[in-house]
């Protein structure tokens, strides 16, 4: 039984443009030789669809291109699993189903529905479908197949110290004699996600003694990012087939003999960071139909690693960078900034702010009089660059890239209409601390690009004399812990303090300026998502609230 992973990158609603993409990986299964293709957890429509999937219109669409590609499929000689929505037949609940098709001889034959329907972190797919009673074996190639929709696989008794659900679909279908287990799935990247789903199979395998065949959505697709990393285990759990990570790739595995492609790229995880922001960059853009972008260049290191991921997404003709000293910016900041666009071979442009910001004081005079100067005088000069920037997104047609990074985002240090300025916050889900690991891969890459006073000078917003993050901040390496273990692992203040030997009062501190800020971040541009917990569609807390930690 030889069985082709097509590990591709689809962009929601775009029937025809997946449907060629299916087409032309099915045919190269056929010229390889493959029994059966499959592809990722709704390859037809693009996922997540989210509420496109409410318009009566979306479904037809969807029928109608079904109807198209099994036809122009027809002549080939395998089977295509293809992973699509259908009608519920039953008369109460959801209307539709997330279902796995498999289209042979011209014909849409067996179908299979998801059961476990998962709501957690970025997931709602009870909001839209109906799930499975049932689930079904099918024969493919005179062998007993289980063929399931991701979540469908991941809810082993023996892996997971508490299941999310009753029922295991696989234990099911093992049950009743299959002999391989054939996974399509659309399972976003996170650091340490490649290797989670690697044990979590085995685990199945080994304990069913049957081989297993994972196939993965790989592109970005708004703020979530596929690694795709397919791959398929023979019944010891040992991987005998492998597709890339963060590309689309076709691979062949024989689950008879245990022979399969073997495209290892399991890169060390900054590397896998960097490669994933990249690819998600690339696609938010081109998905969205723009081609350049412009990022606010000040001479700092987030703004550094993000130009270095945006030269790698869309190209360095395709890159502005723009300095906007202002009244307390530093000589080395525009250098370094001009010095990095000459070394990524960037557009570089400066656009002072000081006569805006003279002419915005002077207007603001009489109304601020008596009144000492404060942050807002601080903030008056970030808008006038979000002012600047998104000037001329209007003007060249370039979306404006966000540079500010998770820790900044998660305390509000970062100013709404001033840097928050932009169309896609590229590392808003990377810690600071992270940051700086990113800059050294970013800098291997472009072969030393970024000067080294990057790495080395304090963090500053230059928005007052002589200023430091460090003046309202606790050193990154201790706000990014006490970050992590409050966002991600949900400890208290107390818990947090014991396990980091901080002081309760500065872990108070920062966790209430986490909460008083989620207003700014609901404001923010769309980010990438590279943890576990990121700011934005997985996380969802209410702004007007009075719970406190």
């Amino acid at each position: 039984m030889r069985i082709a992973l097509a590990q591709i990158n689809t962009t929601v609603g775009d029937f025809p443009g997946n449907a060629r993409r299916m087409s032309a990986f099915a045919r190269r299964a056929a010229d390889a030789g493959a029994d059966v293709v499959a592809f990722p957890e709704l390859s037809l429509t693009g996922y997540p669809p989210l509420d496109l999937i409410e318009k009566p219109s979306f479904l037809e669409r969807a029928e109608e291109q079904l109807a198209l590609l099994t036809a122009e499929l027809a002549a080939l000689p395998l089977a295509v699993i293809c992973g699509t929505i259908a009608r519920a037949e039953r008369s109460a609940g959801k209307q539709l189903l997330n279902s796995a098709i498999v289209l042979a001889q011209g014909q849409p034959g067996f179908r299979q529905d998801k059961m476990l329907l998962p709501t957690y972190d970025v997931f709602d797919e009870a909001r839209y479908f109906q799930p499975a009673e049932r689930q079904k074996l099918t024969w493919i190639t005179g062998r007993k197949t289980a063929l399931t929709i991701c979540e469908d696989a991941w809810n082993d008794k023996q892996f997971w110290e508490r299941r999310l659900y009753q029922r295991d679909p696989v234990e099911e279908l093992v049950s009743g004699g299959a002999e391989v287990l054939i996974s399509i799935n659309a399972s976003p990247y996170h650091i340490g996600k490649r290797e989670q789903r690697r044990e979590i199979f085995a685990a199945t395998a080994k304990r069913y003694k049957i081989p297993v065949v994972y196939v993965n959505q790989v592109g970005g697709n708004d703020q979530l990012v596929f690694d795709g990393s397919s791959f398929a285990m023979d019944a010891s759990g040992r991987v005998i087939a492998a597709a890339c990570s963060f590309d689309e790739d076709l691979i062949i595995v024989d689950v008879d003999s245990g022979a399969g492609t073997l495209n290892e790229t399991h890169q060390e995880e900054t590397e896998a960071t960097y490669q994933a922001l990249v690819l998600g960059t690339r696609d938010y853009i081109r998905k969205c139909g723009f081609q350049k972008v412009l990022i606010g260049l000040s001479g700092g290191i987030d703004s550094t690693i993000t130009a270095a991921i945006a030269v790698d997404a869309v190209g360095r003709e395709n890159v502005t960078g723009v300095a906007m000293p202002g009244p307390h910016s530093s000589e080395h900041s525009l250098t370094d900034a001009r010095v990095l666009a000459e070394n990524l071979g960037i557009r570089f442009e400066v656009a002072s702010i000081n006569a805006g910001y003279a002419a915005a004081m002077a207007t603001l005079e009489p109304v601020f009089t008596g009144f000492k100067p404060d942050v807002t005088e601080e903030n008056l000069q970030s808008r006038l660059r979000g002012l600047t920037l998104m000037a001329m997104s209007n003007k060249f047609g370039a979306l404006v890239l966000t540079t500010g990074n998770k820790s900044e985002v998660a305390v509000g240090y970062c100013t709404l209409y001033g840097d928050m300025c932009g169309g896609l916050a590229v590392i808003s889900d990377v810690p600071k601390t992270m940051v700086y690991e990113l800059s050294r891969t970013a800098n291997r890459r472009h072969n030393g690009a970024i000067p080294e006073s990057v790495f080395t000078k304090p963090p500053s917003a230059e928005l007052r004399p002589d200023q430091k993050d460090s003046d309202s901040l606790p050193d990154y390496e201790v706000l990014d812990a006490i970050l992590k273990a409050y966002i991600e692992e949900l400890r208290t203040p107390a818990e947090i303090a014991e396990l980091l030997g901080q002081p309760l009062e500065l872990v108070r501190d920062i966790i209430n300026k986490v909460d008083r800020n989620e207003y700014k971040r609901q404001q923010a541009a769309p980010g990438l998502k590279v943890t576990t917990k990121a700011f934005g569609i997985g996380r969802r807390f209410p702004i007007a609230q009075r719970f406190a930690e």
